[in-house]
């Protein structure tokens, strides 16, 4: 600026002493000289807001800087998380595939025993078919096998007189045959159950069902053990009274079935539990 005004000055001063050529020509240079420096300070401002918009962009690319890095954290952080979660689930999913084969284990061995147990009874079944109803009418007596036990229902006219626990004398042919297969299976354990129908009984000794099926169970766990050698530790005497009945007590044939002695031939519990115990290992 000081450089045009000073150009202007002279050219005032020497105006009356130069050429219009001349004069034109300064006016001319001056004219070039304001474009020159319009163009200059246009650059100037140009550059000063590039500056600024590489100044904002160099700061957003921190902030971006900055970021990246703390995804990377967070990212690395997960991994880690990650990887101890996949350890840990790893050994969970080891723990129960462990587990289930124990289980898998036990659940063979407990079939292994039934089945061993089914076999089992099965044989017995078929001799107490065989040898019991030789002479005996099929409705007095019946065989059954429900899973490891064996089920010997006998009606009580085979065994006792009515409303009396005195065992009569034809009982001990149908008592010896069930001994000998008993005998033939110390590893069982034997269940006599006393069955009535409802009706009413009451005797010097028999206040009511209860008592009568009571010692009638006891008096066939007696001829067991003392007359055919059937080992007590293996007997158990058991009342049911009227209260499990295989029919209605409503008509007189009905009640002759619930009248009955029920023989349960079953396993030692101990000896079939550490069977599977043995198995499951």
């Amino acid at each position: 600026m000081k450089k045009i005004y000073l150009i202007l000055l002279s050219a005032v001063l020497i105006s009356s002493c130069v050429s219009k050529k001349d004069f034109a020509a300064l006016q001319t240079e001056k004219t070039a000289t304001e474009e020159k420096l319009l163009a200059v300070k246009t650059t100037l401002q140009k550059c000063l807001i590039q500056n600024e918009k590489d100044l904002a962009k160099a700061s957003n690319l921190e902030e971006q800087v900055k970021y990246l890095q703390e995804d990377k954290k967070t990212a690395l952080k997960q991994v880690e998380n990650l990887t101890v979660l996949t350890q840990s689930s790893t050994e969970g999913i080891n723990n129960v595939i462990a587990q289930l084969s124990e289980k898998d284990k036990y659940i063979n061995g407990v079939r292994d025993a039934m089945t061993q147990k089914d076999s089992l009874n099965l044989a017995i079944k078929f001799h107490l078919t065989k040898n019991l109803t030789e002479g005996i009418q099929d409705e007095d007596i019946e065989v059954n096998v429900e899973k490891t036990v064996v089920f010997i229902s006998i009606s009580d006219k085979l065994l006792f007189k009515s409303g009396s626990y005195n065992v009569t004398e034809g009982a001990y042919t149908v008592l010896e045959k069930i001994a000998k297969v008993i005998n033939d299976q110390p590893e069982m354990e034997v269940m006599i159950e006393g069955h009535t129908d409802n009706s009413p009984i009451k005797r010097t000794i028999i206040q009511d069902n209860w008592d009568l099926s009571a010692l009638r169970a006891t008096a066939i766990t007696r001829i067991l053990q003392y007359k055919f050698g059937v080992v007590p530790n293996r007997l158990i005497a058991a009342a049911r009274s009227q209260y499990v009945p295989l029919t209605d007590n409503d008509t007189p044939e009905n009640r002759a079935k619930n009248r009955r002695t029920k023989i349960i031939i079953m396993p030692k519990l101990n000896q079939f539990f550490d069977l599977l115990e043995q198995d499951a290992k």
